[in-house]
């Protein structure tokens, strides 16, 4: 198969985005799109039609056409499949089938076109395959992006914890009555150019909580130059106020805008989250081709008294899951009592930041490692319609699934006609597809199914099949038992919040 072009025009041959996998001219092709239309037989159902040099094959898509511009040697069977790829790519990028839409979508879709075709020839890959290639996800920036946001967020306590240091110094000194000495040799000097430089004892400036104070270069220094206090005052206000700081002018002010921010804390004062992700990839003949569990430990605390603590897990898995500590955790400590603490024990963990102490990964390929198998059965019926049967089967009871989705695409314009149903669906129209609900699988309902059927579809409509849920239940049997003090072994009062949830799956 040697496919020249594929397009998306309207009716009347206009093309509205256009990508040509040969060389060619623009006027070749505005040719060959504006030839289309009358090409096409009145009262037929063929999908294709030929010229003594091209083949055209087409799907109409509401008021426009998917067009794939072939050579005649070309494979009819591998055409018309690749023309039900390119066509369900459209809605995967355009809420809908209009021209303006498909028009502001345009490099999405000429990128999803590239991965489906390569030098004119057909591309072994499925949606699933498309959506990931084209958004090109990546590992590393995500951990670049996670880490950029803590350091920014501990620079901004650190910045707040500045501004309080400097304004409980402040307030001290207003306390003892010491007044600001302007013209002083401890304060700055005064220069012809009424040029000064402040310093921490002014108390009539106001230091934002999130804003660092600029920094000035000091002047020498000078005697003391006497009558001069007022003007002093009025210059070096104006001067803050021309440089953009915020100056409260009445002294009788300076109490309010000396009051110390407080930290408004969400959480307790030692809360614990552990996070799990599944990613599964199941095939739809069965087999598994990808299975990993990936698990972090993250640590909060909230007061500094509770600092110097030890934390006492619970391991019960037997499958072989690899535990690694942070550098910083002892870890002598944790292979002898399963307890996360520092190597240095008179010190603190951080303060007000979610710090990662433990984290582990589990791979297989073995189904009996799939929480949640998903069998999909689709067969062709005679009149060119397909039923299509799909049963869930929640092979670990330990587990309690809430929320859970099973998202099944289907051929553009399918109206699908539901018959047995375990739980709730909703056809999504717009999407192409239809999502299958459950509220709750556990040990009591471990196994469930749906039937229906769809017109005009063939058996690969149906993949992938993408699966969400979430859960509370830890997969590798992994438990925050205790948290402990250092000095005394006595238990701290914490909270523990565990999920697990699919980053993917799906069955292909």
């Amino acid at each position: 198969m040697v496919l020249i072009a594929a397009a998306v025009c309207t009716k009347a041959g206009k093309a509205i985005v256009s990508r040509q996998f040969v060389e060619m001219t623009k006027a070749r092709i505005e040719g060959l799109l504006a030839a289309f239309p009358k090409l096409i037989p009145t009262g037929t159902q063929h999908t294709f039609v030929e010229t003594d040099s091209v083949r055209y094959v087409y799907q109409p898509l509401e008021r426009l056409y998917m067009l794939l511009i072939t050579t005649r040697a070309s494979n009819i069977l591998e055409d018309l499949e690749t023309l039900r790829l390119f066509a369900r790519v459209i809605p995967e990028y355009c809420r809908s089938l209009e021209e303006n839409e498909i028009i502001e979508n345009a490099f999405n879709l000429i990128f999803a076109f590239d991965e489906i075709v390569a030098l004119g020839y057909r591309e072994s890959v499925n949606l699933s395959q498309i959506r990931t290639f084209v958004e090109m996800d990546s590992h590393e920036e995500k951990v670049y992006q996670a880490v950029r946001q803590t350091q920014e967020r501990e620079a901004k306590l650190k910045m707040r914890e500045k501004a309080k240091e400097l304004q409980r110094q402040k307030l001290e000194q207003v306390k003892k009555g010491i007044k600001a000495n302007f013209g002083s040799s401890g304060g700055f000097g005064s220069t012809s150019n009424n040029s000064y430089t402040p310093t921490a004892s002014v108390d009539v400036v106001s230091v934002a909580n999130d804003v660092k104070p600029p920094s000035h270069v000091v002047t020498q220094k000078r005697g003391m130059k006497l009558g001069s206090k007022g003007k002093d005052v009025e210059s070096f206000v104006d001067q803050l106020k021309s440089e953009g700081e915020k100056v409260i002018a009445p002294a009788n002010n300076i109490q309010s805008a000396l009051k110390t921010p407080t930290i408004k804390s969400d959480v307790d004062d030692v809360h614990l989250r552990l996070e799990e992700k599944l990613i599964v990839r199941l095939g739809r003949d069965g087999g598994v081709q990808q299975f990993e569990v990936l698990g972090l430990v993250t640590l909060h605390i909230g007061n500094e008294k509770w600092g110097r603590i030890r934390v006492q897990l619970e391991n019960k898995d037997t499958r072989g899951v690899q535990l690694q500590t942070h550098p910083q955790v002892d870890k002598e400590l944790f292979k002898l009592h399963s307890q996360i603490g520092l190597k240095q024990a008179a010190k603190p963990f951080p303060l007000h930041s979610d710090v990662g102490v433990l984290k582990w990964r589990l791979q297989s390929t073995e189904e009996s490692y799939v929480p949640l198998l998903i069998n999909c059965w689709p067969s062709e019926a005679g009149d060119g319609s397909c039923d299509v049967n799909i049963e869930y089967e929640l092979t670990h009871t330990n587990l309690e699934l809430a929320d859970v989705n099973i998202a099944i695409p289907l051929p553009i314009g399918c109206s699908p006609s539901v018959g047995e149903c375990d739980g709730t669906y909703v056809h999504e129209s717009r999407k192409n597809q239809l999502v299958w609900s459950l509220p709750f699988i556990d040990g009591s309902n471990k196994t469930g199914s749906v039937e229906f059927n769809a017109p005009k579809a063939i058996p690969s409509d149906f993949f992938p099949l993408t699966v969400a849920f979430t859960s509370k239940t830890s997969y590798a049997s992994i438990k925050i038992v205790d948290v402990l003090l250092v000095d005394d072994d006595s238990p701290v009062k914490h909270s523990v919040d565990a999920v697990l949830y699919p980053e993917k799956y799906e069955i292909v």
